[in-house]
């Protein structure tokens, strides 16, 4: 008798497996304890955004506990066109590529190959000596360097604390004009160049600082792109595409879009006295996702694809590293990924850093409308957001392709409204 009440207290009181979570489906706010009324103030505040100029349109997708309760278009995918916004738009997510790239890194990671804190010079030789700038000629671009203390590792790469920077979009003009000299490829690009060829290039230069020492938002993801193609012997885009993409269902993830897929891709546009209009070639052509020699698998900001995709690859984090019948990495290694792994380098801020998100600690968690503590988030370059979190089940992804807007507030304004909407 005792066995039997036994069993009936393990069956009722203890949860589910997360490997037994269902795939994302269609449910209704009510059954998942969020209100149709507060999800209805999301509605009008996009309206009003883009009927005040502020956005041209927006793709908003939200679900909880599996169900995906919203999932909306609005405005327009191409204003100049008056060609209507729809659910399934793919957009350039930019560095929203960064956590897929990461999650290919530590599935690698779980056949044991290496180590994160091996060297990444064990891999990639040419980043066998380091160097970390001294001084800067702002007159002809010419630098000297010191040895950095240390070797930059694979976690380094992961958490942005290697040293490395980000060219173009670098916060230090000096690095702008070091990594222009050098010719390295930022971003995105539609030239004949293999990701090894930039990678190879980039390991030449100078770093910000010794690993491990800061935070400085860069390149290393797209090192890692070339690190994961060495480490399994395949080109990126198809270890991607055979081991993320095809099992979760994400079948509008890619670096460059199949014809068949072309008229779906949302245009990037900007406001010009007080209209549309599509965003100009500058550094690089904005349609790189459907012409060019498409060589370049940029593994922290090259890849587009669909609110409904995205979702389904944070609803496998969710549950704990499976979806759709595939376990990609195990819950063990999802704890590490979500752990803080750049300690205090962020001082009493309201996130921490993984190996592949920011994280909010409960200090962000008590600052109110940004979630429970280990929700996880980031954004791209042409306007796109995320946010999970583990605690609420919710998830949350708004997707534009704007830039140089000033006054967009959407992003916030989303992620506070979805978090109010919870009410059970």
């Amino acid at each position: 008798m005792k066995h039997l009440i036994l069993c009936l207290f393990l069956l009722f009181v203890i949860p589910a497996p997360a490997q037994e979570m269902a795939n994302l489906s269609l449910g209704d706010p009510p059954s998942q304890g969020m209100s149709p009324e507060r999800l209805s103030r999301i509605d009008a505040m996009l309206q009003q955004s883009i009927a005040a100029g502020h956005i041209p349109g927006a793709v908003a997708l939200i679900a909880r506990n599996g169900k995906i309760l919203y999932h909306k278009a609005y405005g327009q995918a191409d204003t100049p066109a008056g060609k209507a916004l729809e659910k399934e738009a793919i957009f350039r997510i930019a560095s929203q590529t960064k956590a897929i790239t990461s999650t290919a890194v530590m599935m690698l990671w779980e056949e044991g190959k290496f180590r994160l804190d091996d060297p990444i010079s064990k891999y990639i030789p040419e980043f066998s000596e380091a160097q970390v700038l001294d001084t800067f000629n702002e007159a002809d671009t010419t630098y000297t360097t010191r040895p950095a203390d240390k070797p930059i590792s694979i976690r380094h790469l992961l958490t942005h604390t290697s040293g490395l920077g980000y060219g173009v979009i670098d916060g230090d003009e000096r690095f702008k004009k070091i990594y222009h000299k050098a010719g390295i490829t930022d971003l995105f690009t539609t030239r004949d160049i293999p990701i090894s060829e930039s990678v190879k290039k980039l390991a030449r230069l100078p770093l910000h600082h010794d690993p491990g020492t800061r935070f400085t938002y860069s390149e290393g993801l797209d090192v890692l792109g070339y690190f994961v193609e060495i480490m399994s012997g395949m080109p990126f885009d198809q270890f991607l595409r055979t081991r993320i993409f095809d099992p979760l269902g994400m079948d509008d993830t890619w670096f460059y879009l199949p014809d068949s897929k072309h008229g779906r891709l949302v245009k990037v546009q900007r406001p010009v006295e007080g209209s549309w209009e599509h965003y100009p070639v500058t550094f690089y052509d904005p349609d790189y996702p459907i012409k060019g020699a498409k060589r370049f698998f940029s593994g922290g900001a090259g890849l587009s694809s669909t609110a409904m995709d995205y979702a389904k690859f944070l609803q496998m984090y969710l549950n704990e590293g499976t979806y759709n019948g595939h376990r990609l990495l195990s819950r063990t290694t999802v704890r590490s990924i979500m752990g803080n792994q750049i300690g205090a380098l962020w001082e009493d801020g309201p996130r921490d850093y993984g190996l592949a998100f920011g994280v909010l600690n409960s200090h962000g968690q008590d600052m109110g409308g940004q979630g429970s503590a280990g929700t996880f988030d980031w954004g791209g370059y042409f306007n796109t957001q995320y946010f999970a979190d583990p605690e609420e089940g919710v998830i949350g992804i708004l997707m534009k392709q704007t830039q140089g807007t000033t006054t967009d507030q959407t992003g916030w304004k989303f992620r506070q409204m979805v978090f109010s909407a919870i009410n059970d």
